[in-house]
């Protein structure tokens, strides 16, 4: 970029992940978000919609309609956490104007013909799939600088790629089919008033949803091809708990001969020494994404079960931050040349 300050534009806003975005952008020192658009609450205030960001200059912006090729004119960058399916009707006008774009949405995440099975309608924009570049910084930061359109992974596959792939990528696990359970609160589903996430249905609830075919499986198995080179079968069950943040994922995988928790643990560590935000667990202790809320850091950690020869393999991510917004504000940064880690936070809140 030619100036220190870049124009930052958010779509959907009124939303969950797109206010979480604008937050972490107040203490961001070369983002200046100027435009906030949203579907809903078009013409009031953001603070009137998100009364925690009545403090920020940004709360006094007014929500404005989704207008690509105004906002492309305005700004330099959009964040779009726009619903699933609508993303990619905004974007192309977004690009064709030169604005980069950041998507929290899974509207550029894999090829045309998986989304009408997956995500259940046709991709609107299929060239630009090409153009695209899968944002995991750990593993595809390179990739991701001098791009023009991000796609920000979701937040449970997350965890789930980082956690495997170094691994299947060294041998230790066998790339056939892998089990990957998760547990999501409530903000995970988006903010809209439904049913199914009020509080009389979650509280002192505990169930699967979406099996077998969540959208994020083919993510996971591309994810874990695009980094290891091998090809794995993923079965993903998701599970709704009665909290508001928190992403947990586990996963079983066929063990290699020999490995055992030493092999798997140091493997991780190796994989991502000196990365801000990946902590990997030393051997014995477990995950908790109690330790993650508020931060843009992922836990990992991994064991073997020589018994029944599977690799064991957790992590922990506070959804709407590593799991959404942050990781795609780790994005931006590498797409304008800053530091990954730039305003973003590493220390989770407590207690």
């Amino acid at each position: 970029m030619e100036s220190d300050t870049i124009t930052v534009g958010v779509l959907g806003a009124s939303g969950y992940g797109g206010g979480e975005v604008v937050r972490l952008l107040a203490d961001h020192p070369s983002f200046d978000v100027r435009v906030v658009a949203a579907h809903a609450s078009v013409g009031q205030a953001l603070a009137a919609v998100h009364p925690h960001l009545a403090g920020l200059p940004q709360g006094g912006l007014t929500l404005e309609a989704v207008d690509a090729p105004s906002i492309a004119e305005r700004v330099d960058l959009v964040f779009s956490a726009l619903p699933n399916g609508t993303s990619s009707t905004v974007a192309p006008a977004l690009l064709a104007g030169g604005t980069l774009v950041v998507d929290l949405a899974g509207d550029f995440r894999l090829p045309a013909e998986d989304y009408p099975s997956w995500y259940g309608f046709e991709h609107p924009a299929p060239a630009w799939l090409d153009e695209a570049v899968y944002g995991l910084p750990e593993l595809f930061g390179g990739a991701v600088a001098g791009a023009k359109l991000v796609a920000s992974p979701g937040c449970f596959p997350t965890p789930a790629i980082l956690g495997l792939a170094p691994l299947l990528a060294a041998g230790l696990v066998e790339p056939g089919t892998i089990r990957v359970d998760g547990k999501t609160g409530t903000s995970g589903a988006g903010r809209a008033a439904v049913e199914s996430t009020s509080f009389a249905a979650t509280d002192g609830s505990i169930r699967p949803y979406r099996a077998p075919g969540h959208q994020h499986t083919p993510e996971i198995e591309r994810g874990l091809a695009l980094a290891s080179g091998q090809e794995a079968t993923v079965l993903f069950v998701p599970h709704l708990v009665p909290t508001v943040r928190g992403v947990v994922v586990t996963a079983y995988a066929p063990l290699a001969a020999g490995v055992d928790t030493e092999a798997l643990t140091a493997c991780l560590a190796a994989a991502y020494e000196g990365q801000t935000f990946v902590r990997v667990l030393p051997s014995g202790e477990m995950v908790d994404a109690k330790r993650t809320r508020g931060s843009n850091v992922v836990e990992l950690q991994a064991f073997a079960d020589p018994r029944t020869g599977t690799a064991v393999v957790a992590g922990a991510v506070d959804n709407l931050i590593k799991g959404a917004a942050g990781q795609a504000i780790q994005n931006a940064n590498l797409l304008v040349g800053l530091p990954h880690e730039t305003g973003l936070p590493a220390m989770a809140v407590a207690p």
